[in-house]
């Protein structure tokens, strides 16, 4: 499974696809929205319209039709401000462009949420926030964050999320504390995956297409169990449909995580996205920034220092962070860093599809296809583990060559060295 050509490059056809408001939204508190014209049959698991979140409020329907589609609850700026004890510094969680996250507890359920105060002179603005309270209205996934409500109260913007216990990805990857113990190279790779669910989901299962746009893991949230879950859907757009092979945007998102195409013309497909996620891995491998200034010059940007590795697989144990202290799978840093490469391919079309990704990526850890499964138990002799290391090997082999193999002339095209 570890080799190159683990990828099927041929597109497929995409599959078709309230706690609700204790009170109406005053005339003018949410603004105008164009209407999220779902087409008709979503995956069987999915629901077309998405279902109030508690049995103890009435629904509440808007005049406006485009208000219709929202299906998250509505509170007062008053009800936040309770919930967040004033918005106080100890409520405080996360601070960046949009505006600061803090912690609450809503007073009617006792929930505990994470509250965003979006600023008003912020990198997310008015349209921003309605795509966002739009398309979390609308898609839910296990590795999407679940939206609980908004506020639109007068020029106050809010929105209330599930609470993640245990940050971002970010917080446990980058730039960490000396007495912080560093993620252990398992729950690295349970992170990529549940980030790769979360994407194939947007990609393969929303009709039409969700490009997220800005995948980063500052993005990726997560639980109590480290399961990861995209959040920040303020620069999601809709992806093309029928004959269009792209759409064109303003090229918006993080610097260092943006696809060279996107960033060249505007012009934004689900491999946008997947390169983003190449990007995101890589960070998960190395624990380094994609852009550190602090580094010397030839190790500043993260892609151009790895890309030369990537052709050599002698020296992906260069790629591996040092607070692992080798203590990772050789073969799965292997299969890990080969993934990331086809992610970071420069053309779109040689990346692979999400789908791909997540088949890879089951692999890697100790979760395959959302099974739990047991980590091998430490064998008696030396012989019994080379033999066990071996069984595994030849089986992750196997099945990569079986779903994968008629890719292989695309990475060697790729001028990647195939690890079969």
């Amino acid at each position: 499974m570890s080799c190159f050509s683990c990828f099927s490059t041929q597109e497929k056809r995409t599959a078709r696809r309230t706690h609700s408001n204790r009170r109406t939204p005053a005339p003018g508190g949410l603004p105008s929205i164009e209407p999220y014209n779902a087409p008709q049959p979503w995956p069987e698991n999915q629901k077309a319209t998405p279902t109030p979140r508690s049995h103890n409020t009435k629904d509440t329907t808007n005049k406006d039709d485009a208000s219709k589609n929202i299906a998250a609850q509505t509170f007062t700026f008053r009800e936040l401000a309770t919930a967040t004890k004033n918005f106080r510094q100890e409520c405080l969680i996360g601070e960046g462009g949009f505006g600061r996250v803090y912690k609450g507890k809503l007073e009617m359920t006792g929930q505990i949420v994470a509250v965003k105060q979006l600023d008003r002179n912020g990198l997310q603005g008015n349209k921003e926030f309605l795509v966002e309270v739009l398309m979390l209205s609308l898609l839910h996934h296990p590795n999407l964050v679940n939206l609980i409500g908004y506020c639109a109260d007068g020029d106050q913007r809010l929105l209330v999320y599930e609470y993640m216990s245990s940050g971002s990805a970010e917080d446990h990857l980058l730039d960490i504390s000396p007495e912080q113990e560093p993620l252990e190279w398992f729950m690295r790779m349970k992170i990529a995956l549940g980030a790769a669910k979360g994407l194939d989901y947007l990609h393969d299962k929303a009709n039409p297409p969700v490009i997220y746009r800005d995948l980063k893991t500052s993005n990726i949230l997560l639980d109590e169990d480290y399961n990861a879950k995209l959040s920040d859907f303020g620069l999601a757009k809709l992806g093309p449909v029928g004959d269009k092979t792209h759409v064109s945007s303003r090229v918006m998102g993080t610097y260092g995580y943006c696809a060279p195409e996107y960033q060249r013309t505007g012009q934004l497909t689900t491999k946008s996205d997947v390169y983003s996620f190449g990007v995101v891995l890589l960070e998960l491998i190395t624990g380094r920034r994609v852009i550190d200034t602090t580094r010397s010059n030839a190790e500043q940007n993260l892609i151009s220092w790895a890309k030369p590795i990537f052709k050599e697989p002698s020296r992906f144990k260069e790629l591996a962070d040092p607070l692992l202290g080798g203590n990772f799978p050789v073969r799965g840093l292997q299969q890990a860093v080969a993934v990331a490469a086809m992610c970071l391919q420069e053309e779109a079309a040689s990346r692979p599809l999400m789908s791909d990704v997540v088949s890879a990526l089951s692999f890697l850890g100790p979760e395959a296809n959302g099974t739990p499964i047991s980590l091998p138990s430490p064998p008696c002799d030396e012989n019994q583990m080379a033999e066990k290391e071996h069984e595994e090997r030849e089986k992750a082999v196997a099945e990569a060559i079986e779903w994968g193999s008629n890719s292989r002339q695309v990475a060697l095209q790729s001028g990647i060295p195939s690890l079969l």
